[in-house]
């Protein structure tokens, strides 16, 4: 499902409602530093086409043409949302292009918000986590509480260690959401280790907390998806500790 152009939409979301996308990667290529076996845009491998990243100035026209147009037609729009064809704080531009989004955001639709779904790996290069520091919505992955059950499910490229990952989110203050998807395998499943990733949110407070299974076709066959009540289960622990949990099935 690899999207074509830098501005998108709006679609639905089930998470942020009438959502216009950017994607600050290729037009007709994926470019990632997570592999995941739930991706909606398929594996890395077969997104290769194209590597040529848009630069801050070709976001800022075509972001400010599609916001004009939305607002001329009426269009709403609750989330500016960075998402698109991999991890988009890989684009050398990104601390400039959240600048430009929240200023033509402020010019055009002051009420909705911007969002940014990120895997969280980038969060100590320069620029990176001031950026999202200024965003109203960093949505920071975190699928796993271990190494080994990371590299199952998210395949990353290069040196992965879960206890950075939750040192540089715990920079946030909780000043952030953070994203779990739920999942079943052949040879794991979510609820498996449940338990060390609630200890997990429990040291990070973030201000809200993500959980939501599979809705769209997978690159790896056999996954299955969670029910929302099941998941509810799993994490009545931390709603009943009082954290702000939305479970999307």
């Amino acid at each position: 499902m690899l999207r074509e152009k830098i501005v998108f939409g709006p679609i639905f979301s089930r998470r942020l409602g009438a959502s216009l996308g950017i994607n600050l990667l290729p037009e007709k290529g994926k470019i990632c530093n997570f592999d995941c076996i739930y991706c909606e845009c398929g594996w890395n491998r077969d997104g290769r086409e194209d590597r040529r990243m848009p630069t801050a100035e070709e976001l800022r026209a075509a972001l400010s043409a599609k916001l004009q147009e939305c607002r001329a037609a009426g269009t709403p729009i609750d989330s500016i949302t960075f998402s698109g064809d991999g991890e988009p704080t890989l684009n050398p531009d990104f601390p400039a292009v959240i600048d430009i989004t929240l200023a033509l955001r402020d010019a055009w639709y002051p009420a909705a918000k911007v969002s940014v779904l990120s895997n969280a790996t980038r969060l100590r290069r320069p620029g990176v986590f001031e950026a999202l520091r200024k965003v109203d919505n960093p949505i920071l992955k975190l699928d796993a509480p271990t190494d080994a059950a990371a590299a199952m499910i998210n395949q990353p490229a290069g040196e992965y260690h879960v206890a950075d990952i939750v040192e540089d989110l715990a920079r946030f203050e909780g000043a952030f959401v953070l994203q779990t998807m739920f999942l079943k395998a052949p040879d794991f499943r979510t609820e498996t280790w449940v338990g060390p990733w609630m200890d997990i949110v429990r040291r990070l407070r973030p201000r809200e907390v993500m959980v939501y299974t599979l809705d769209r076709e997978t690159p790896q066959q056999g996954l299955e998806k969670y029910t929302p009540e099941e998941m509810r289960a799993l994490v009545q622990p931390l709603i009943d500790e009082g954290f702000t949990i939305q479970i999307k099935g």
